[in-house]
């Protein structure tokens, strides 16, 4: 994506999302989030919908289309404008280039139209049947457009959320609809050019954009479904998934799956050539997940309901080639009796008092022979010997699975400040497409120094941040290019780990800096510090001095019968 195409998004954003927020007025961010993404939504499949009718009426008069309609001498009556408007209502002609039908009750024009009609006035693709104060209600238009769809659309049946139950009054749906309305998301132009960006690509972004906003605006709870593009980037860009099957048991509003999207694209690889599978306990959760795919076109399996992972596994056959999640750190009430016995527990039984390698297992049960899984987790799963967790990480990494552990800085996250580190674990460290032997060798990098404060609260890493940790990641992979470097990365044997109690906290591994270690004798650092804090105690009784002084000329006494 050039400059001017990122200029124009990131101005989109801000336009949008500042109008929406004017309009939320008493609403929390919880609720109002559904009424906003439903319309975006709405005019993602209306807009590309649109998009299919336009390129089938140029290709319905041209002459050297299969296409073509024949008695262009008429191309002007009533009768050749009928047959025109006939074909382009046929369904198959949209469905065989994968784009949504849409009905002409959910057509973003319609809906428009129907939002501002005048009292009194039937609605054009209906009729009010007594019920005129209901129809009237710009929610109702909203549920009824999204209805129409799922209606027409089998992948998308009991997805769509509806909105009217949250009360949110005609003018803020008005105004939000004339918000996405007044741009043009088909061939939009900035500063004069025409930007090479299609429909899907813009209202993808924008969709994202407002995914992450809501997830800032409701703080802990936002979060669940909302992992940092930087930290998703940075894991899809060290797995490569160019082709087979990627699945997430926590997936969230499914931000892996449209990074690896944009990778395969930026790779010049094929969406179709990898399967996405994924599976989220939270009922609304799972249906964003289910619309931002449904966006970007990228066909999916999420289960045949939002479901637990451990509990109610929707994918028990999959074997994956490629595993990404950020589950939730440090999961307390998962635990199950029935899960007792589990035969994902090869490696021990996770305490029911923490999820951390109930995760970790899952995953690796989900693993393909040859595959490769990407895990964040807290710190906490690096050096824990708490209720068997020490033994569980002991046989993981005597298997050979740990292939890298990135130590990450603090403030990514918007739900939580607990630490966070990358588990990068493969089943398969022989030497294959262009990667070297790597039995009994573990990569350390430690990120903790990297990023930048986007913020006062949150951190961020940058481009250069991400290629830095995943080439050297490649680099090592291959044998090519790669040295220890103090203060970032370092490749342990299984004796150094072993060494270490089978502790993986990068700092125990990756040396420091030269300029980090401190030379100085502690006899002689001591005296130094010494003759340093009784210069700043001489400091203090002078200032004490100067602030009693100023308050006596004031009239104010200081000690025992100070009158202030």
């Amino acid at each position: 994506m050039n400059n001017l195409d990122q200029d124009f998004l990131n101005e989109l954003d801000k336009k949008l999302w500042d109008s929406a927020n004017r309009l939320r007025a008493s609403l929390d961010a919880a609720n109002y989030k559904h009424v906003v993404l439903g319309l975006i939504f709405l005019k993602y499949v209306s807009d590309a919908f649109e998009e299919q009718r336009q390129s089938l009426k140029l290709r319905f008069n041209n002459p050297l289309d299969e296409y073509y309609l024949p008695d262009q001498e008429q191309n002007n009556s009533k009768e050749y404008e009928a047959i025109l408007e006939s074909e382009l209502e046929q369904r198959d002609y949209y469905t065989a280039s994968n784009v949504f039908w849409v009905p002409r009750e959910a057509r973003w024009e319609t809906l428009k139209a129907c939002a501002i009609l005048p009292a009194g006035e039937d609605l054009p693709w209906t009729k009010l049947n007594g019920a005129a104060e209901k129809m009237r209600s710009v929610g109702w238009l909203v549920d009824n457009a999204l209805e129409a769809i799922e209606l027409e659309n089998e992948k998308l049946k009991g997805i769509l959320n509806r909105i009217a139950s949250y009360q949110v009054t005609n003018e803020t749906l008005i105004g939000l609809i004339n918000s996405f309305s007044d741009t043009s998301f088909h061939k939009p132009e900035y500063k004069g050019r025409q930007l090479d960006l299609k429909s899907k690509d813009i209202l993808g972004h924008v969709y994202e954009y407002f995914l992450g906003e809501f997830a800032l605006a409701e703080g802990k709870k936002g979060g669940q479904y909302f992992t940092p593009k930087s930290i998703v980037t940075l894991i899809v860009e060290m797995l490569r998934p160019y082709k087979g099957r990627i699945y997430d048991p926590a997936m969230g509003s499914g931000g892996f799956f449209v990074q690896s999207e944009r990778f395969i694209e930026a790779h010049r690889g094929k969406i179709n050539d990898i399967s996405v599978y994924g599976q989220e306990a939270n009922p609304t959760t799972w249906r964003l997940a289910a619309m931002n795919m449904s966006i970007r076109g990228i066909d999916f399996n999420f289960g045949k309901r939002n479901a637990d992972s451990f509990l109610d596994d929707q994918h028990p056959d999959l074997r994956a080639d490629y595993v990404m999640a950020n589950p939730p750190f440090n999961l307390k009430e998962w635990w199950n009796d029935k899960l007792e016995n589990d035969p994902r527990w090869v490696y021990g039984i996770p305490p029911a008092s923490n999820a951390n390698f109930a995760w970790m297992q899952h995953m690796l049960f989900h693993l393909s022979p040859t595959g490769s899984m990407a895990l964040l987790l807290a710190n906490g799963s690096m050096s824990s010997t708490a209720n068997n967790e020490g033994e569980i990480r002991k046989a993981i990494i005597e298997k050979g699975l740990v292939e890298c552990m990135v130590a990450l800085p603090g403030q990514l996250f918007t739900n939580t400040q607990i630490p966070a580190c990358i588990w990068l674990l493969t089943k398969d460290k022989s030497a294959s497409n262009q990667r070297r032997q790597r039995h009994n060798e573990v990569l350390f990098i430690d990120a903790r120094n990297l990023g930048y404060m986007k913020d006062r609260v949150l951190r961020d890493f940058t481009g250069a941040d991400i290629k830095k940790i995943a080439s050297t990641f490649h680099n090592w992979q291959r044998g090519i290019d790669y040295t220890n470097e103090p203060g970032f990365c370092f490749s342990a044997t299984l004796a150094d780990i072993r060494s270490h109690d089978y502790m993986l906290t990068a700092g125990r591994y990756v040396e420091a800096k030269a300029e980090e270690i401190d030379q100085v004798p502690f006899a002689e650092k001591m005296l130094q510090l010494t003759h340093e804090l009784e210069g700043l105690f001489k400091e203090s009784a002078l200032l004490k001095d100067k602030i009693e002084l100023n308050l006596k000329e004031l009239g104010y006494s200081y000690g025992k019968d100070k009158n202030y």
